[in-house]
């Protein structure tokens, strides 16, 4: 298909943010180009699903599909602590009995194309396997995109706003060096899949999993996906991960198995399935969510540490956002950085609700005596888990936190 020379808007990258807000914007009857660098499918990690994705993929329209899906059905999260004993579910249904309590494990490539596929199928013109040399600018205001085919042809596109979707690559972070990184989450991680690990029996055989290590230096993810494959990876501090080991992954890997025996017993007699995977450096944030003519969305704005599977959630939800920030602004003949960002401060609140609970499980919080201690807190927990991380009032269980934490020192 021929790229036309210009649209109302640009999307670069076609993953769950660039395909959810692409989608949007071409729902309101907008002109919506979206370029992805890569043919899909392809792998990308990040596969469990939490429940409040439920009302963006409903806007999608996606729901039917994923029904119709063989991913694995989610309705918990469970923790293991390093000496193998599991918690009780955090079911989701038991907190909110409404069918967005029910999500799914999801193979990520094929997840992706699907999204993507929705995306065209709603009017959004879809180039796979153009890449964006550069985002135009006239002053301060982004005006276009340049972009080069497979073919090595060059090209100008022009539009009203672009949508930066372009991942951990993100073009406008490095355009104009917006990224942030997180010391106090400078995390790395080691991954592969395994075929017949265990997975229990009933409702929650397709619970994520999350699993101590001893000596508290990290944790696994425990993923059942379709086909009685699972994904198992480690997370820990960059330093420990990757300087202080050296470069066989693999051997790190497998000692970091034997200090977890909660994984140790899941895979025994199960079958490797894929090569060892790595990535580090993940969690940071850009300084700047908008500008004159263009917005972030996805990880090309930031990404948090995976422990709570926040990272599609927090991709569609900034894609829904702007989406419906990028509308209005069409509608309204402004696309200034006030008007396609003015949904930035309410989401970073989200985000840093989440990004608390990620440091209070590093920093060693129990949460089966956190509850214990405040049992009125158990459905607010797990409201922060499924995903509902955008209202103030979910400060109120962080507050309890604290005083969770004081009363422990004083002991």
């Amino acid at each position: 298909m021929a790229i036309g020379s210009e649209a109302d808007v640009i999307v670069i990258g076609g993953g769950p943010a660039g395909a959810t807000a692409s989608t949007l914007i071409a729902q309101k009857g907008h002109r919506v180009t979206l370029f992805e660098r890569e043919h899909f499918p392809r792998f990308h990690i990040g596969e469990s699903l939490i429940p409040e994705t439920y009302w963006v993929l409903e806007r999608l329209k996606m729901l039917p599909k994923l029904r119709k899906s063989h991913f694995t059905e989610k309705y918990s999260v469970q923790f293991v602590n390093y000496n193998g004993k599991t918690s009780a579910p955090f079911d989701f249904w038991d907190n909110k009995p409404h069918e967005c309590s029910q999500t799914w494990q999801v193979l990520r490539s094929e997840f992706d194309k699907m999204m993507l596929d929705n995306a065209a199928e709603q009017g959004v013109d879809v180039h796979e396997g153009i890449r964006v040399l550069d985002i135009l600018f006239e002053g301060e205001r982004a005006v276009g995109v340049r972009i080069k085919t497979e073919a090595g042809e060059e090209q100008e596109v022009r539009a009203k706003a672009i949508v930066d979707a372009s991942g951990q690559s993100s073009m406008i972070i490095n355009k104009f060096k917006l990224k942030i990184s997180d010391p106090q989450l400078n995390k790395g991680a080691i991954w592969t899949y395994f075929k017949g690990a265990h997975r229990a029996e009933g409702r929650n055989g397709g619970a994520t999993l999350v699993l101590q290590v001893a000596g508290k230096k990290g944790w696994f993810w425990y993923i059942p996906l379709h086909n009685d494959v699972t994904s198992i990876g480690v997370v820990a501090d960059f330093e420990y991960l990757f300087k202080d080991r050296g470069s066989d992954f693999e051997k790190t890997f497998w000692e970091e198995v034997e200090r977890c025996p909660g994984v140790k017993e899941r895979i025994a007699g199960a079958e490797v399935v894929d090569k060892i995977r790595t990535t580090k450096d993940y969690t940071y944030r850009s300084k700047q969510i908008a500008g004159d003519g263009w917005v972030l969305v996805g990880d090309a704005f930031g990404f948090l540490d995976p422990l709570y599977s926040s990272g599609v959630l927090l991709a569609l939800k900034s894609g829904t956002l702007a989406a419906d920030a990028v509308s209005d602004g069409l509608e309204k003949g402004d696309t200034s950085a006030a008007q396609l960002g003015h949904w930035g401060p309410a989401f970073i609140e989200g985000m840093d609700r989440m990004r608390r609970l990620v440091c209070e499980y590093y920093d060693g919080l129990n949460f089966g005596q956190f509850i214990r201690k405040y049992p009125h807190h158990q459905g607010d927990v797990t409201d922060l888990l499924i995903g509902d991380l955008f209202e103030p009032e979910r400060d109120n269980v962080l507050k309890s936190i604290d005083e969770f934490h004081k009363e422990a020192l004083s002991v």
